[in-house]
């Protein structure tokens, strides 16, 4: 397109009416794989802490960081999405003329991608550490055998002297959950990059 002196018009090319699908891409995937990752990450610690609780009930209350930290995910997810929504301008009103462009747009599903896939991974990560981390302090503390051995009377295995009730459980707990901290940096690794990025923008003309 080109007007009679044969110059094309930049905004048709820089702002097509196709551009805001790119945004809005990016709120949905910022959201949907945010919201996958925490509901992943709570599937499977809460799984793991209903079946701890039936043998060490008193663990319960302690073992549910797991699932609040997968939970957090998605609010990473709601956080990027409503930005990204509310930088997204409609066509000006009367002319109908788009003035997002791709270059908006694009930075918008960059954002959206970032957050998304940061928090899915987090959420796995978290959920396959809450799973075995909560399993193996309750094991731990209620005395269970994981390890088949010939004398019955101990926790682990025959020769391990250091019973339940030695504090052996809490060194797990901690161990699991500065593994669950870092595996949380990794959703705010994304956030961070999301807001960064969410904030390169090029406007067409559209007074």
């Amino acid at each position: 397109m080109g007007d009679e002196n044969g110059n094309y018009d930049m905004q048709v090319y820089l702002c097509p009416s196709w551009a805001l699908s790119l945004g809005y891409l990016g709120v949905a995937s910022g959201a949907v794989l945010s919201n996958w990752g925490s509901a992943w990450g709570t599937w499977k610690s809460g799984v793991s802490l209903l079946n701890t609780g039936i043998q060490h009930p008193g663990s319960v209350m302690k073992n549910v960081i797991p699932i609040v930290m997968a939970g957090v995910i998605g609010i990473y997810g709601l956080i990027v999405a409503v930005i990204l929504a509310g930088n997204i301008p409609p066509p000006t009103v009367g002319t109908g003329e788009n003035i997002y462009s791709v270059y908006t747009g694009m930075a918008h599903l960059c954002a959206g991608l970032c957050c998304g896939l940061s928090g899915l991974a987090a959420g796995g990560c978290i959920g396959i550490i809450g799973d075995y981390g909560v399993r193996s302090v309750g094991y731990r503390t209620s005395n269970i055998s994981v390890i088949f051995s010939t004398d019955k009377s101990s926790g682990f295995d025959g020769g391990d002297e250091d019973g339940a009730g030695n504090g052996d459980e809490n060194k797990l707990f901690v161990g699991m959950l500065i593994m669950l901290i870092f595996s949380e940096a990794l959703a705010l690794y994304g956030l961070i990059v999301a807001l960064i990025v969410s904030q390169h923008s090029y406007a067409c003309g559209g007074e």
